[in-house]
């Protein structure tokens, strides 16, 4: 059976939409704001987010704290606290991650699910460094400036109206301001990736997660770049790290999936491909044809064929429909499975 190279390049596509659409989520954070400040803030019908941050003794942090803002992995906006506070005020409702850090201690997150618009409080207690070390997650990283972010908001808006080389123009400029900037190097990452670049997709993921080792989504993306270059047993690692901090996201378990099987890890593939097809809940129904791929690597031929039979009665005017036909007659013909 061939390569699903079509089906990588849709991935690819619908994985660059959700990454771009996350970073341009129309979040405005409203800083140096204490509690009295809060009766000045519009939030309309949008969910809030109120941190505080305390110190070991229980007491708001008197230094300056950096606050960022995930949602499913993505950084969507950041901020620094005064008096301890800081306040965001977003556009989408659904589970967020509140990174907290600041100069002398460990590196805190909590978890917060905005199921309606409303304020949610959000008390993050942070812990002293130890003297003997730094935080297991590595350095902080560093708050984006205005300008750069400025310039990486607009190179990523540029990719999605496929206005390449206005984005370039936008990302080379924010690099220039933030060079070592995860936030724009995983910018950089997808400006490659949607170039098909993936060398340089690539480079500039893996110093993306060097410094920002829980972000799931730039995993995701270097595992593309990776398996993209027929390095697939390289792509394991980042896709599986990925999943283990978004268990959620498909995309990335089919890319995996992929990935198991190019590599002959047969049963891992058919595990991941079978648990995918599942999570995209009807979005990829393309993951079917991987999951026949993989149950005929593991002589399955039968249960192949009903899958394949099964893409051909609710996808059979898709272009993928001539393979799956073909991949039937082949089987049937090397006497694998029963003619129809």
């Amino acid at each position: 059976m061939t390569s699903l190279r079509q089906f990588a390049a849709m991935r690819i596509a619908k994985f660059l939409l959700s990454v771009v659409s996350l970073l341009l989520s129309e979040s405005v954070p409203i800083l140096g704001q204490d509690s009295s400040g809060e009766g000045i803030m519009l939030r309309g019908d949008r969910p809030e987010i109120a941190v505080t941050v305390k110190d070991p003794s229980g007491q708001t942090i008197s230094t300056a704290a950096s606050v960022r803002l995930s949602h499913e992995g993505m950084p969507v906006d950041q901020g620094a606290t005064s008096h301890g506070r800081v306040f965001f005020i977003l556009r989408d409702l659904g589970s967020y991650a509140v990174i907290v850090e600041a100069a002398g201690y460990k590196t805190a997150q909590k978890d917060v699910n905005l199921t309606v618009a409303m304020k949610s409080e959000v008390e993050i207690s942070l812990q002293r460094e130890s003297s003997s070390g730094g935080t297991a997650g590595g350095p902080s990283k560093p708050l984006l400036a205005p300008k750069a972010r400025d310039a990486l908001m607009k190179g990523l808006k540029a990719i999605t109206a496929n206005q390449l080389e206005e984005a370039d123009k936008e990302i080379a400029e924010a690099m220039k301001l933030a060079p070592g900037h995860p936030d724009v190097l995983f910018g950089q990452g997808v400006l490659f990736l949607s170039r098909q670049d993936w060398p340089q997709a690539q480079s500039s993921l893996e110093k993306c997660t060097q410094i920002d080792s829980g972000n799931a989504r730039a995993l995701s993306a270097l595992g593309m770049a990776l398996a993209n270059q027929g390095k697939y047993e390289a792509a394991i690692f980042p896709l599986e790290k990925s999943l283990q901090l978004e268990p959620s996201g498909w995309e990335t378990r089919s890319t995996l999936a992929n990935a198991y099987y190019r590599h002959e890890q047969y049963e891992e593939a058919l595990k991941a491909s079978q648990q995918a097809l599942t999570d995209s809940a009807g979005k990829g129904p393309q993951i079917e044809l991987l999951v026949a791929q993989s149950l005929t690597a593991v002589g399955r031929y039968e249960d192949s064929a009903e899958a394949l039979r099964e893409f051909l009665k609710n996808h059979g005017d898709r272009p993928e429909a001539a393979k799956a036909r073909r991949w039937l007659d082949n089987m049937a013909r090397d006497g694998k499975i029963r003619k129809d």
